[in-house]
Order: structure tokens, then C-alpha cells, then sequence
């Protein structure tokens, strides 16, 4: 008996390219993550700040790269210092307030009041927020115990990522389908 294989070595050139498709399918899926994470990201903050500048939600970055083992990372992140306060509270005020932070993700926070001058504020916080104004030789500040944590990056990550199998398999079948013409 004799077997005839036709094809072969077009299946097995196939068969090469599986892992350049599922490399560029996982890279695709996870940069549309990240876009879509950023992007409710910004949304929550912009629905939510109620003197919006756009300087917050502005500073929101993202990147997809490939590390040295080889793995596939998507990072979404803010470098403006506010950002931290805005995720995590301030103070005795942050540390009371109901959060939503990932797991293993503990703040200290300081435990006294504390005290900035008025003048490095554009807005009157005294009538945003109540913030009390004392003067100490003859200069105007702001007294604090902190402020609410009110997190959007953690929640946005949450949400984004609840979607991210389908949108695998998604690129996953539209790479191999792509790559294995």
C-alpha cells in the first residue's frame, strides 16, 4: 500500500506560521484592551470631577509591550500625583472611605492634619469642599484630615478586562484565518 500526502509542504509551512499569528492575535487583543481600559478610564473622570480642567484625565497613558521573557503586557496608568490621591483618599478621611482596590493593595495613610497655602489653588476649596481656611502669620492656608478615595483606574481595569476572552478569541480567529491563507 502506498499513501500520497499532496500538500504537505504547504501544510507544514503552515504549521510555522501558527505561533508569528497568535504572537501579533494576542498583541492586537490585548492594545484594544488597553485602548478601551484608558478610554473608560478618561470617561469616569471626566463624568466625575466636578472642576474639570481635563489636566487629570490628560495625563492617563498606555502602552503594549513585549518583555525580555517574552510576554505580552498592556499597562494603563496616570503620572500626575492627584491621580494617586483620587484612587486611594488622603489622610483619616481616604482611610475611612469605602474603596475598591485590587487585591493585596494596602495605603498607609498619615494620621494627622495637615496644612497648604491657599495660594497653590486656583479654585476656592473653601467653597467647593468646605475646607477651612486658617491664617498663620498673616498667610492664608488650607487645613485637611484628607480627602474620599474615589477610584477610576482600578474599577475601569475591572470592567475592561471582564470582556477581555472574547476579544482574544476574536483576534486569535482572525489572525490564524489571515495567517494561514
Amino acid at each position: 500500500m502506498k499513501v500520497t500526502i499532496k500538500g504537505k509542504d504547504k501544510l507544514l509551512s503552515q504549521f510555522g506560521k501558527i505561533p508569528k499569528a497568535i504572537e501579533d492575535a494576542i498583541f492586537d487583543a490585548t492594545f484594544e484592551i488597553v485602548e478601551d481600559i484608558q478610554g473608560r478610564v478618561e470617561s469616569e473622570l471626566n463624568s466625575s470631577i466636578k472642576y474639570n480642567r481635563g489636566d487629570l484625565a490628560g495625563s492617563n497613558k498606555n502602552e503594549v509591550v513585549k518583555d525580555t521573557g517574552g510576554n505580552i503586557i498592556g499597562r494603563v496608568w496616570n503620572d500626575n500625583p492627584v491621580a494617586v490621591f483620587r484612587e486611594f483618599g488622603t489622610g483619616r478621611v481616604g482611610e475611612a472611605s469605602q474603596k475598591d482596590l485590587p487585591p493585596d493593595v494596602n495605603p498607609t495613610y498619615t494620621q494627622e492634619m495637615w496644612f497648604f497655602p491657599v495660594e497653590l489653588v486656583d479654585i476656592d476649596l473653601t467653597e467647593i469642599y468646605g475646607m477651612q481656611k486658617i491664617t498663620i502669620q498673616g498667610k492664608e492656608f488650607y487645613r485637611t484630615n484628607g480627602q474620599p478615595a474615589r477610584p477610576f483606574m482600578y474599577p475601569s481595569f475591572k470592567e475592561g478586562v471582564a470582556h477581555a476572552d472574547e476579544v482574544y478569541k476574536e483576534h486569535v480567529q482572525k489572525h490564524l484565518r489571515k495567517g494561514l491563507k
